[in-house]
């Protein structure tokens, strides 16, 4: 498949989501087989007013490409003006968030809240297009709640506007991620329009990925929840899709070496202090399910340096094997 005149090399892709997706999860994720990662969601405001984190979260490096940069705001006018910006920044194409469901994201008209507004949502993604050098994407929800059910409408509307490509979520806002996914919805957008549409929502294995594939007609899948604590998803997706076979779970061994790499990267990125809190949360999503997983993560929790949690993870891995 090809977004604008982006190919990426297979169609397995990492979804964008905040306080997960940064670098170095990215590169891990890609080192697995994903072929396309989008940054964390980005303000317009932000990037229009030059805020000083709202530019860390742009960069973007080489090896990381093809890399979609995904910006949120529900002011036409500020929002080009941030594409215009963003034009000279490395990425390959823009997405536009219109499917956030938190609520400190729609209740200022963002995210998942333009669902609610056709009208205005189109004077989004046009004003994006417009100002944009690079392709222009969109990621969607089935609908604001289940009286309001219009994915297709919104779709089809992209595609007027000149949008690539459209990843559908297939759960309403009012859902957030409980329940389960409506792939249905997935699959009427696919008839609907001719631009790709990219499937999101309740692949946590390999199996889920194939299976939305065939179900949908999609032309993608973009993993989200199923890839925290869990890059080697790709290329379980891939193998199984590629040669038919369904690989092994990584091994604890294997878990335990990867979350000290990925320590190791996020403290060279962040500094020990705020390297070792952002790693708290995906030490725990990586031994989640694990025997004894608890106890661990609640001594990576009281730990406040890199030495004390190989420390735990080495006693971990002692107690597994």
């Amino acid at each position: 498949m090809r977004i604008g005149n982006v190919q990426p090399k297979n169609n397995v892709f990492l979804a964008p989501m905040a306080g997960v997706t940064d670098r170095v999860f990215r590169k891990l994720c890609i080192e697995q087989g994903c072929s396309l990662v989008y940054t964390e969601m980005v303000s317009a405001k932000g990037i229009f007013y030059g805020d000083e984190k709202t530019t860390g979260l742009l960069a973007i490096d080489e090896d990381e490409m093809p890399a979609g940069l995904q910006i949120f705001g529900s002011e036409p006018d500020v929002i080009y003006k941030a594409v215009e910006k963003l034009n000279e920044r490395r990425c390959s194409f823009i997405d536009i968030n219109m499917g956030c469901p938190t609520p400190k994201i729609t209740k200022n008209g963002d995210g998942a809240a333009l669902m609610k507004n056709p009208q205005l949502a189109a004077k989004i993604m046009e004003a994006a297009v417009k100002a944009s050098k690079k392709p222009v994407t969109v990621k969607i929800r089935k609908g604001w709640d289940c009286a309001s059910v219009n994915a297709v409408e919104i779709a089809r509307i992209a595609e007027d506007c000149g949008i690539s490509a459209i990843a559908v979520h297939g759960r309403t806002r009012d859902q957030f991620y409980s329940g389960k996914a409506d792939w249905d919805i997935i699959k009427e957008v696919k008839a609907a329009v001719r631009i790709p549409v990219i499937g999101n929502g309740d692949i946590f294995k390999a199996e889920d990925a194939i299976n939305m594939l065939d179900y949908t007609g999609c032309d993608a899948v973009m993993v989200g929840r199923g890839a925290m604590g869990n890059p080697w998803i790709f290329s379980r997706i891939l193998h199984l899709k590629d040669r038919g076979e369904l690989l092994p779970e990584p091994c604890p061994k294997v878990i335990i070496s990867m979350i000290k790499r990925h320590l190791r990267l996020v403290v060279e990125e962040r500094g020990e202090y705020h390297g070792i809190r952002e790693m708290r949360k995906h030490i725990a999503w990586y031994i989640k399910g694990m025997r004894n997983a608890a106890r661990t993560r609640d001594m990576v929790v009281r730990a406040e340096t890199v030495e004390e949690i190989h420390e735990i993870l080495d006693r971990y891995l002692n107690d597994l094997e």
